[in-house]
């Protein structure tokens, strides 16, 4: 259900069904399944209903002799407010595609078995997740584990006896296990911190277990952090990238931050843990590195362990080095420490000698091969395009692309030549109907002298004699790249098809252009990046086919934060603001949000600290501090489960806006959280985003 209040205005749509339900078996073989969608396209426009129909690959996996690959796609019903995966198969040079599941039982997960023989993956088929089994042509389908709650994600080892997975363990005593003769009682009793976690109350944490696998069924299971508290994966993003397997199967690396309570919510600093499947014995293996530690993974001859490592504890967005240990020696080696980016996914070279690393560079992210013993770093493929993932295949990677226009497809990338091959072409019919408008690359000047990255995307029929609206759009994060992104909320190419032209600075606080650029915003939060945002639109304004009096601005998250505090400090350059999941006011974020660390260091600390400039300066920056400045219609937008920011700050600017009799609208989601999830809620919003603008700038 969502409510959109707006005066007087209260409309409401039926509830919606969460898009993670299951449908039981029964249903399944009642009902049609979920899978391809074929929208109608007129006039070669993207509209939210064609923006819901892409395909969307997920888990990409060679097989062992890396002719084959598996991969995961997601469907969406709108009518029926879910979502479906299916898995696919095709050789590695794109031919050959089948389909090998055809359920609405959500097959995700795909792992290769028995020298490629056989298929691993989750599915709900029994009713929780579980991990099945089924032949390369998709026959054979097999239930291989029976976990009670479910398994969240797994691996096997390299001689595939065992397998590791992870599920939910809990660490909360309830009220009604505490209190047994109150079984209905839903109050929670908190003592500590961390009692919510973006968008869930804190009661189980995911524990990694191992298993023994014989006879097609898994055995002595045993959790390898028994006892312990903590999580592992990290909560709430964290997969089985977290965990590894040494290639003698003897060692398990994982991820942890052994820490609860206001110690977890004021720290980052996770480690990277070996556990001895024999001996059952844990060492931590990053001891003394402050920061995240996260991601082992193993090198092919076994001899050498690469993993993610931030340097400061308490500081999320800090630079994400690349380091690779010496297991013999204990020996850690920064290996891109003379390169100004952050290294993202990885994978090993077969010979145990490079590394292939994504890394957001100057407003894409590309593919990068590291050298070990010389720490030399050649970029291997470049485009105005974002790669997010990679994996090995012969004299080749595979890995997944996405750009402003094209949502994610599988691509091979030839490391001898550079040439790429886009493999999968799952949305080709889709964007071959489509009329994508054009993006410039445009360097502006900022205040201060310096050059900043701003892309502009114009109308799919941009006439340059015509004058257009124009939405700046401010990126949330803080400290996330204005890429190649392609979004299904805050997707560019959909707000230009629907005439406007949309503004994307790389403002200050941003990766891709230097730890200078990026480390600037912490503590300065209303300020320089700020300017950057004004630098952007003034400079495209200039422009004859803008029309300057018809200028809005939008954004979430950080980019709700930047909306609301340009509200009351735009000097009228804008004639709308759209906020969605923005902090209005920041002396309540910091006591409402759930990890410390991240309201310490970028707004430097509590607001009753009054000996702390840094705090002080941040705080005096607060949107609500300008709300007298307010002259210009805004709207809001929030989800009830978001517990990073609280529905209470879009509510807040709201009501600010109504008592001074700003023109105002407000989306409330009750069942959603930060993200907007469900199919039915994604519809909504966009129409109601293209409606808010629409009445105040066309």
């Amino acid at each position: 259900m969502a409510i959109v209040i707006g005066g007087s205005l209260l409309a409401c749509t039926g509830a919606s069904q969460d898009s993670d339900t299951r449908t039981s078996g029964k249903e399944n073989e009642l009902t049609e399944i979920i899978g391809k969608a074929s929208p109608e396209i007129q006039n070669g426009i993207m509209t939210p209903e064609v923006l819901y129909s892409f395909g969307r690959i997920g888990d990409v996996a060679v097989s062992p002799d890396k002719s084959s690959i598996l991969y995961q796609v997601t469907y969406v019903s709108i009518p029926r407010n879910r979502t479906n995966s299916e898995l696919f198969i095709m050789k590695s040079d794109g031919t050959g595609k089948k389909q090998l599941t055809f359920t609405n039982m959500n097959e995700s997960n795909p792992r290769w078995m028995d020298g490629g023989k056989k298929i691993a993956f989750l599915s709900n088929e029994s009713g929780s997740s579980q991990v099945w089994t089924m032949n390369p042509d998709g026959g054979g389908m097999k239930q291989l584990s029976n976990v009670e709650g479910g398994i969240n994600g797994f691996t096997f080892s390299p001689d595939e006896t065992k397998v590791l997975f992870v599920k939910s363990v809990k660490t909360v005593e309830t009220a009604a296990d505490k209190y047994t003769d109150l079984p209905e009682a839903s109050g929670r009793v908190v003592d500590d911190l961390m009692y919510k976690h973006w968008d869930h109350w804190v009661e189980n944490v995911p524990h990694p277990f191992v298993a023994d696998l014989s006879g097609g069924k898994l055995t002595n299971i045993r959790d390898i952090m028994e006892g312990e508290p903590y999580e592992s994966p990290l909560a709430p993003f964290g997969g089985v990238e977290q965990l590894a397997w040494s290639p003698d199967g003897k060692t398990i690396a994982y991820t942890s931050r052994k820490k609860t309570g206001k110690e977890y919510a004021v720290s980052t600093n996770s480690d990277i843990y070996f556990y001895d499947v024999e001996s059952g014995q844990t060492r931590n293996m990053t001891e003394g590195m402050m920061g995240y530690d996260v991601n082992p993974l193993f090198s092919p001859d076994g001899t050498k362990l690469a993993w993610l490592s931030m340097e400061r504890d308490g500081y999320e967005a800090d630079k994400n080095r690349l380091f690779v240990m010496d297991l013999a020696t204990g020996d850690k080696t920064y290996v891109t420490e003379d390169f100004d980016y952050n290294a993202e996914d990885f994978v090993w070279s077969e010979d145990s000698r490079a590394i292939y690393m994504i890394s957001p560079v100057k407003g894409t992210s590309s593919l990068y091969s590291v050298d070990i013993a010389n720490r030399e770093i050649t970029e291997v493929a470049k485009g105005q395009h974002d790669y997010t993932s990679v994996d090995l295949a012969d004299g080749s990677l595979i890995a997944k692309r996405q750009s402003m226009s094209q949502p994610a497809e599988i691509y091979r990338v030839n490391l001898a030549s550079g040439e790429v091959t886009e493999l999968s072409f799952e949305n080709k019919d889709i964007l071959d109907q489509l009329w994508m408008g054009e993006i410039e690359e445009r360097w502006i000047t900022t205040t201060d002298g310096k050059e900043m990255l701003t892309w502009v995307v114009f109308p799919p029929d941009f006439d340059p004699a015509k004058k257009y609206p124009t939405l700046l759009y401010c990126q949330g994060g803080p400290q996330s790249m204005v890429s190649q992104f392609w979004s299904y909320r805050w997707n560019l190419q959909m707000m230009a098809a629907n005439g406007y032209i949309i503004v994307a600075p790389n403002r200050r606080g941003l990766p891709g252009f230097g730890q200078e650029w990026l480390e600037q915003i912490s503590g300065d939060y209303g300020g320089q990046n700020m300017r950057d945002y004004l630098s952007a639109i003034d400079a495209v304004a200039k422009e004859p086919y803008v029309d300057e009096n018809r200028l809005g601005c939008t954004g979430a998250s950080y980019g709700g934060f930047s909306t609301l505090w340009l509200a009351g400090n735009h000097d009228k350059r804008f004639k709308a603001f759209f906020a969605h999941a923005g902090i209005f006011n920041l002396e309540a974020q910091y006591l409402e949000t759930e990890e410390m660390f991240f309201a310490n260091w970028d707004m430097g600390g509590p607001y009753w600290d009054k000996s702390n400039a840094t705090a002080q300066r941040t705080y005096q920056t607060s949107p609500h501090r300008f709300v007298d400045k307010w002259d210009t219609p805004i709207m809001v937008s929030h989800g009830e489960f978001d517990y990073r920011i609280l529905a209470s700050q879009s509510m807040m600017a709201f009501n600010a806006a109504q008592l001074r009799n700003i023109p105002s609208r407000m989306l409330i989601f009750p069942d959603e959280n930060h993200w907007i999830t469900k199919p039915q809620n994604g519809i909504l919003f966009q129409r109601e985003f293209f409606r808010w603008f629409d009445e105040w700038l066309k």
